[in-house]
């Protein structure tokens, strides 16, 4: 830790190939997306997740998952992860199972978000997600749970604490090393994350905690901030600030992954992230797309120190 308190180097999962990409209106061609996914495993981004196994007709936009993971260029330190919704996806992606180092598995903690996004049942989900955990693990893969509107469901409202982390349990039990706690439709504050976070560590000691934010009501950072006051050293964001949550509407992005690296790096947290090289994938990004993107990072550029700090 810092003298500070805060974490000296922090790890940093870029999602914005399966989570930006999905939210988009149209269906980004798949050599835009090797072509991306391939600029950003160059910026010293050590996690990468890189599509879904999700059904095609209900995520058409990642319809070509196994064509993008069978054309992207496989680089020493980098750990790919691909989002598995279920056992049936499972399968789907084992037919590449040397492609991909790691699983992230995904539900809600309210019924409600999991019943509009899956069609499924809190126990359902978990039940079926247990099974899909076995598999994976005796495939030699990394499994990170997922679990949805931990902060807030823009349908019922609070999600107390306490029923996240009997999800979280489960999911440990289950076998993965790592669980993430999403604030999908931006309902956190930095209080409420403050809080959180104390009690995960409590409840949930020697699994790897992350968080991932949404930027949808601007406190993407500042809720970064909370968790990194709490320990927390591993996040989820997505470059340029693309993403956000197919129910309900208006649930906009991600915290932006530049923003993010940016902000740590001026507080001298490591990251390993070449932070030039990644304002240029999201250039890249912005212009394939066609449209501004929201990282702020990505319109003002790093902060001119005349040389006195590294970007």
């Amino acid at each position: 830790m810092s003298p500070a308190g805060l974490p000296d180097r922090v790890r940093i999962r870029e999602v914005g190939p399966r989570d930006g990409f999905q939210n988009e209106p149209e269906v980004i061609g798949t050599d835009d997306k090797v072509r991306l996914i391939d600029q950003l495993s160059d910026t010293g981004l050590a996690r990468l997740e890189v599509t879904s196994f999700v059904r095609p007709d209900v995520i058409p936009q990642l319809a070509d998952a196994e064509q993008v993971l069978a054309r992207i260029k496989r680089r020493d330190g980098v750990s790919l992860s691909v989002l598995i919704p279920n056992e049936r996806g499972l399968e789907r992606a084992l037919e590449m199972r040397d492609r991909f180092d790691e699983v992230n598995l995904f539900l809600s903690a309210s019924e409600t978000h999991n019943q509009r996004n899956v069609n499924r049942s809190i126990e359902e989900s978990l039940s079926g997600l247990e099974r899909t955990i076995e598999t994976a693990r005796a495939e030699g893969l990394r499994c990170e749970g997922v679990i949805s509107v931990s902060f807030g469901c823009p349908y019922e409202g609070e999600v107390t604490p306490e029923r996240v982390f009997e999800i979280g349990k489960r999911l440990a039990a289950a076998g993965c090393e790592e669980v993430a706690f999403g604030d999908t439709t931006g309902m956190a504050n930095p209080r409420q994350v403050h809080e959180f976070f104390i009690a995960a560590r409590a409840q949930l000691g020697g699994v790897e905690l992350t968080a991932h934010f949404h930027n949808t009501r601007g406190q993407g950072l500042a809720n970064v901030m909370a968790a990194l006051e709490e320990g927390i050293d591993s996040f989820e964001s997505s470059f340029g600030e693309l993403g956000g949550c197919p129910v309900p509407p208006g649930s906009t992005g991600n915290v932006a992954t530049e923003d993010v690296v940016s902000m740590l790096h001026e507080m001298r947290i490591e990251t390993g992230i070449d932070l030039a090289k990644l304002i240029e994938a999201s250039r890249a990004a912005q212009e394939t797309l066609g449209r501004p993107l929201g990282a702020h990072v990505l319109r003002a550029g790093p902060v001119d120190w005349q040389g006195q700090i590294d970007a």
